[in-house]
């Protein structure tokens, strides 16, 4: 089964998404960044969610996370919970 890791940073409106995402871009630390802004609880992990399959994730999710680039920001990416920037850290097949 693939499975991929992942850290996420989520917020409640798309103009913060693309402020962060610009942060990222000028060099600031994903995960610093996480800890500050997430208001998921995996941002006190520096956005980290771990390591998971396809379907543990809403739909949105899984979309980006089996098929973006590694290791490259994605996003905003919008779920029922808010709007996310998606890192993944890892993919294996």
């Amino acid at each position: 089964m693939t499975t991929a890791s992942a850290r996420h940073i989520l917020v409640d409106t798309e103009q913060q998404c693309i402020a962060l995402k610009d942060q990222i871009e000028a060099g600031a630390d994903f995960a610093d960044l996480a800890r500050k802004h997430s208001s998921c609880p995996s941002g006190k992990q520096g956005g980290d969610l771990g390591s998971f399959g396809p379907g543990m994730m809403v739909p949105e999710f899984d979309k980006v996370v089996f098929s973006a680039d590694v290791n490259t920001v994605q996003g905003p990416v919008k779920t029922q919970f808010g709007y996310h920037l998606l890192e993944v850290t890892a993919r294996t097949a």
